[in-house]
């Protein structure tokens, strides 16, 4: 594993943003593992996920395209802090872009915010994890309806393996449905790896009996290979 994902994954833990225990997934599931890029909350965090991000996007996408967009709500800090690590890290200038929850009827009229997406643009999505793909069906027609623009692709912090509508991954199908690349900073495979029986701070993070409860889950809900 390179080094900067084992980094990723110990930052994720720092800041509480991947948690164990008995969660719902906006999907439905129940899972013992819960990734919540809500909890990045300080300039610094910000600054290095934005950074994760940038380099995840420059090594899968390259930096030829015009806008980043990061879905309402969590989508849009995410957006944000990684346009600006892409100018600080590599030197280009590319618009961020998000969506409001509900039309906006005065002053900047409209469903987005930030810079607006023209015929012609090359639009990069950036999300915090996708499950079973819910998410991306809600933010393509959003973008489409801007104009004649080319969705690039998805980039994620975490790939959750998981099957969507399919016995194929979310990530995987998400690509076939759209025509489209999709990466991830990390996968769960990556993140297990890294933690299981090993103790950061003090705190061994997945035990045994996590290990044994994530490989249950993934019976029931992983993706086939």
């Amino acid at each position: 594993m390179e080094k900067y994902k084992e980094e990723f994954i110990h930052f994720m833990i720092d800041c509480g943003v991947l948690k164990f225990g008995d969660f719902v997934t906006k999907s439905g599931r129940k899972t013992p593992f819960f990734i919540n890029a809500g909890f990045y909350r300080t300039g610094s965090q910000l600054q290095m996920l934005g950074e994760y991000y940038a380099r995840t996007i420059h090594d899968n996408f390259g930096t030829d395209f015009d806008v980043l967009f990061g879905p309402a709500y969590k989508g849009i800090p995410l957006s944000v802090a990684t346009a600006i690590a892409l100018n600080e890290m590599y030197g280009v200038d590319v618009r961020y872009c998000s969506n409001r929850k509900e039309a906006k009827d005065h002053g900047e009229k409209g469903i987005l915010l930030g810079g607006p997406i023209e015929d012609g643009d090359r639009v990069l999505i950036i999300e915090d994890v996708t499950t079973a793909g819910t998410s991306i069906k809600e933010t393509m027609p959003i973008i489409k309806n801007q104009g004649n623009v080319n969705v690039m692709g998805l980039v994620v912090s975490v790939d959750r393996m998981e099957r969507g509508q399919t016995d194929k991954g979310a990530l995987e199908e998400i690509a076939d449905t759209y025509n489209m690349k999709t990466a991830s900073i990390v996968n769960m495979q990556e993140v297990t790896e890294a933690l299981w029986n090993r103790e950061i701070d003090g705190t061994v993070y997945i035990t045994d009996d996590d290990k044994k409860r994530i490989d249950d889950y993934y019976k029931m809900y992983g993706a086939k290979r």
